[in-house]
């Protein structure tokens, strides 16, 4: 009880000094108590907002929101608030966070980069040398290169140094020869030969310092169509109000399904500890590439929702996936895979699910469209 009223004055707290209006539930939601479990407790940030990244630095938890950074500590309820007006951020919406060399690197929406060291925040942005204000992930190779995934291509920092505008170098579609497929790179990852991987609107792309290769929907990314048409959102086609996405549809053959439907779109990438690489797909499903071939799970053989804007892996090396509709452990065995699935009737606090994290103590914490939720004794 006295943990619960400790997250209590703390949500308080962060709705009076963030401007965040933060709806606390513990437990359960009025309508479905019965199918939501004990040990959940949930908190929001407002209808129209959402979580889309969370960092566990145990015991401290980072919550990414569209209006800024909660730094929260599990253990004793110590809060801060980081957003565009008390810190160095210079926008509010965050959609990654990571932790490199004991900082937490944060990419923004058209804030660019910001690096928090503990004490204070330090910017980067086109001026510095970043191809672009919208950033989607960051690793950092075995050589100590920094890469940075943004909507317009991809950034590498030669040596780490990012305060050297001599070793900022930007890759796209044009200075590749098509090497890099798309110039929107939503997802980076570094595997332990210093490889980089890239998942980008247009499909995966490897690059090993000197060669580059790429795969698409042609090569087995996504499912067809015919597969998930059914599945699809009733929302509307992104192609019919963004110039872009239509010169994408036109690009990849695929002007002809008016359908928010892109298999060529990773959106999600994780790359897991046994080297292999999952995509998250616009409508496509979600896709592993392993030894040169992918293979896709869709609605048919378990998920919950075709569309997968989040992948994790967990402690005992089972891949979460965050989609549409809720979120799925896939587990892996002798006879075959094996999804589970959760809903808000399960405790999330919805069904579209941006971010996932881990702590220590076994906690899961899960964040979606309007807030999250702390499965404070894990999921199984």
């Amino acid at each position: 009880m006295k943990k619960q009223w400790i997250i209590v004055v703390l949500l308080i707290v962060i709705a009076v000094v963030s401007g965040i209006a933060i709806g606390l539930y513990l437990g359960t939601k009025d309508g479905d108590k019965s199918d939501i479990a004990k040990d959940v407790h949930k908190f929001g940030v407002g209808p129209t907002r959402n979580v889309k990244a969370l960092l566990a630095e145990d015991p401290v938890l980072y919550v990414g929101t569209s209006q800024g950074i909660v730094r929260y500590n599990t253990q004793d309820g110590q809060h801060m608030v980081f957003d565009n007006k008390n810190s160095g951020l210079v926008s509010n919406g965050i959609f990654y966070l990571t932790k490199i060399d004991n900082k937490v690197w944060v990419g923004t929406y058209g804030g660019g980069l910001s690096i928090f060291d503990g004490e204070k925040w330090k910017n980067y942005n086109i001026p510095q040398g970043l191809a672009d204000g919208f950033v989607y992930g960051v690793d950092k190779a075995p050589n100590g290169d920094i890469w940075i995934a943004t909507w317009s291509g991809a950034n590498q920092i030669v040596g780490g140094n990012l305060d050297d505008p001599k070793a900022w170098r930007t890759y796209t579609v044009k200075n590749t020869n098509g090497g890099l497929p798309n110039d929107w790179v939503y997802a980076i990852a570094i595997d332990k030969k210093g490889s980089i991987w890239f998942g980008t609107e247009g499909g995966l792309a490897f690059y090993d310092g000197s060669k580059w290769k790429n795969w698409n929907h042609k090569d087995g990314l996504g499912a067809p169509y015919e597969k998930v048409k059914d599945t699809l959102t009733k929302d509307a086609d992104p192609a019919t109000i963004s110039k872009h996405h239509a010169r994408q549809k036109v690009e990849q053959g695929m002007e002809k399904i008016q359908a928010p439907y892109n298999p060529n779109y990773i959106v999600s990438m994780l790359l897991d500890s046994k080297g292999r690489i999952w995509c998250g797909t616009w409508g496509g499903g979600l896709s592993v590439f392993e030894n040169g071939k992918f293979k896709t799970y869709t609605t048919n053989e378990g998920l919950i929702g075709n569309y997968v804007p989040m992948l994790k892996e967990g402690p005992d090396g089972s891949i979460w996936i965050g989609q549409n509709k809720g979120l799925s452990k896939l587990k892996e065995g002798m006879f075959g895979s094996k999804f589970t699935n959760y809903t808000k009737k399960e405790g999330l606090y919805g069904d579209i699910v941006f971010s996932m994290t881990f702590m220590q103590n076994g906690s899961a914490w899960v964040g979606s469209f309007g807030g999250a939720s702390n499965f404070t004794k894990g999921l199984k």
